[in-house]
């Protein structure tokens, strides 16, 4: 019986519930026939009611019709497939690519067909859940050091005799928005002897000279890397990829179970998707947009009694404290029109509940003022 477990969580102000919406991801999102001004999808590009988007997957549907039917192994590997995979590691400037389904099957596949018993993996306190699932997962030797503190890091590392290290981490975090130093940490690869893999689920698409996320904007290069990043983010579609040498995704073809046996995606998803690269690479706007959104927004916030975590990236966190607190916040939103989530523990540390503002650069000037004159209301009935 659950039920006393999930009063508890209610109590607790942790209970989760869905929200079914009646619209297209955009700017805007229904909710009970109530129209909202919705800070809260990751869309950050504002493609994934693209126009070209759509057009590209009703072509692919034509073309490939709906399911791919099997495993890439057995029937499902179709060219666009192929075509994609090869376009994203071209675009991110590494020798090959495989796709998968979600960045959730990504991180479990690469981690456990990389590491097992007496290997281990070292990895930031703030990586995604997928991340930590897997490392538990491959049965390494699971070392978790303090947020971006290298020098824990550094000292786990030369502590340890494992003839396989992995240095994992988010490249950008997803409930701060903030970066991992990836020089650092790639130097502290090579020092040490280990791979650098990096989940760029919230860099890819927003991060470098023409989106191809944190590797460009580092302007990193080495045999030690691994690159993730999924596709249901700023490329507006779904799944997600991993790029490597080739030898290394030979081994994921070869050993990666969420690969291996799970039906691939529909083709009609990797048409999208070829269309969604040649929007990232070539609309720059979209990114300069985003910047002066973010430059906005965080003047505007300025003066609230809320902190405003640093991130220069389009997820900007309010941190509010307790659970309770956090959910009240988004409820004054919504009641002004304005759909911002609460994100509360376990997803964050205890007493660190903030509100989760994810720009777009389908998002006006406009529409962030009417969140900071929102913000500003409530913040001062907070002071009375």
């Amino acid at each position: 019986d659950f039920a006393p477990q999930l009063a508890q969580l209610q109590q607790q102000a942790r209970r989760r519930r869905r929200v079914a919406h009646a619209s297209a991801c955009s700017t805007q999102l229904q909710v009970d026939g109530v129209d909202y001004l919705a800070f809260a999808s990751n869309d950050y590009l504002g493609l994934a009611n693209h126009p070209q988007l759509i057009a590209a997957a009703q072509a692919g549907a034509a073309r490939w019709g709906v399911g791919a039917g099997s495993a890439h192994l057995v029937a499902g590997h179709s060219l666009a497939h192929e075509q994609l995979e090869r376009r994203l590691a071209q675009f991110v400037g590494l020798a090959d690519a495989l796709l998968f389904a979600t960045g959730y099957m990504a991180n479990l596949a690469l981690i456990t067909a990389l590491l097992g018993r007496g290997d281990a993996v070292f990895a930031d306190r703030l990586n995604h859940a997928s991340l930590n699932d897997a490392c538990l997962l491959a049965r390494a030797d699971f070392k978790r050091y303090p947020h971006n503190d290298l020098q824990r890091l550094e000292s786990l590392l030369a502590a340890s005799k494992a003839p396989r290290k992995l240095i994992v981490a988010d490249a950008v975090f997803s409930m701060d928005g903030d970066l991992a130093p990836l020089d650092a940490l790639l130097a502290l690869a090579g020092r040490y002897d280990a791979w650098l893999y990096l989940d760029d689920a919230h860099g890819f698409g927003v991060l470098g000279a023409h989106g191809q996320g944190s590797l460009a904007h580092w302007r990193l290069q080495s045999p030690r890397l691994i690159y993730m990043a999924t596709l249901g983010k700023a490329a507006g579609v779904a799944g997600a990829f991993v790029a490597a040498s080739a030898d290394l995704i030979d081994w994921l073809v070869n050993k990666a179970h969420t690969y291996i046996y799970t039906t691939a995606q529909p083709p009609l998803l990797a048409e999208a998707l070829m269309q969604s690269i040649e929007l990232i690479e070539h609309e720059d706007w979209r990114r300069e947009r985003l910047t002066s959104l973010i430059v906005q927004l965080r003047q505007g916030c300025a003066d609230l009694p809320w902190r405003l975590l640093p991130s220069p990236t389009p997820i900007q966190p309010l941190q509010v404290g307790s659970s309770e607190a956090a959910l009240d916040l988004a409820a004054g939103l919504r009641r002004q029109g304005i759909w911002v989530p609460a994100i509360r523990p376990p997803t964050v540390p205890d007493g660190e509940a903030r509100l989760r503002i994810s720009l777009s650069a389908a998002h006006t000037p406009d529409d962030v003022e009417r969140l900071l004159a929102a913000l500003q209301d409530l913040g001062q009935r907070a002071l009375a």
